[in-house]
């Protein structure tokens, strides 16, 4: 396995940005088909960066098992969307970086092949970037992933539980009006999921999201209602719960769960439902 620090231009978000990448380097456990990797993009949570995953789960290792190139990004805590304020990290996200990665490193350029995933607010970043940029990516993961405007539509002067104030929001929307509108707007997945569903279908792409949030999670009401929105509309998903709250043990676990369903290597096969979907309420 070989872990790269890369530091490179982007236009998208007018500076130098930096990002983490581990690709394989070993000889995998099982001969290689092909010379170019799969694609695994990564966004961490609010208030974090691009070596989150790396520093509190085994993603290096899964990188390696998977035979799939991880590149970690940092994106501030902008929800990952193109600021009203300057920082198109929705462009960033969804293009520059790709286009970045594959001209420097032996990636596919296959939309299958390439993933978004994110927990937290990079959940939500991973939904909002994977649904918006369908053609780039063939599969998302999104993980307790935050609804991305409760908080501003709630905002006030006064600091939330972020300590964002609603000068923060304003300048990722734009504007008072705007963010009163975000519930309307496709800055909630569900509606920007209604808009891309017959625009996949047209162009033949086939749609896969995966999410999953923890049952003691605060987020897990924000991701019930978003399967709800889903099962209204005939939006094809996979969502599952688990035991675990907002904490990385349960990151790191259904990471892992999520890339089974399009990593196909021998040591994810399980049979039976796993110990950690198993609902100890059934034994009551």
């Amino acid at each position: 396995m070989a872990w790269l620090q890369i530091n490179h231009k982007s236009n998208a978000l007018h500076g130098n940005v930096t990002l983490n990448v581990v690709i394989p380097a070993e000889p995998p456990m099982f001969p290689r088909q092909r010379a170019d990797f799969k694609t695994v993009y990564l966004l961490h949570g609010i208030t974090g960066d691009n070596t989150d995953w790396l520093l509190n789960t085994d993603a290096a290792a899964l990188a390696q098992a998977a035979d799939t190139c991880f590149v970690f990004i940092s994106g501030g805590n902008g929800y990952y969307i193109d600021s009203a304020a300057g920082g198109a990290y929705s462009e960033y996200v969804g293009r520059e970086v790709v286009e970045f990665t594959r001209r420097l490193l032996p990636l596919s350029p296959k939309r299958g092949d390439t993933t978004l995933a994110g927990y937290s607010m990079g959940g939500y970043g991973a939904l909002y970037n994977g649904l918006k940029h369908f053609e780039t990516f063939g599969h998302i993961i999104a993980l307790s992933a935050a609804d991305g405007i409760s908080n501003a539509v709630a905002s006030g002067d006064a600091p939330n539980q972020y300590g964002f104030t609603r000068a923060f929001y304003r300048a990722l929307y734009g504007s008072d009006e705007a963010i009163a509108a975000l519930p309307q707007s496709e800055y909630f997945v569900a509606n920007l999921a209604a808009r891309v569903l017959p625009e996949a279908k047209a162009k033949g792409l086939p749609l896969d999201l995966y999410f999953a949030c923890g049952w003691n999670d605060f987020l897990a009401p924000v991701n019930r209602e978003l399967k709800s929105r889903f099962d209204a509309t005939g939006f094809p998903h996979f969502y599952e719960e688990g035991p675990g709250g907002h904490e990385w043990a349960f990151w790191q676990k259904f990471l892992r769960r999520g890339l089974e369903r399009i990593a196909p290597i021998p040591q994810f096969g399980m049979k039976g439902t796993p110990f950690w979907l198993s609902d100890p309420r059934d034994a009551e």
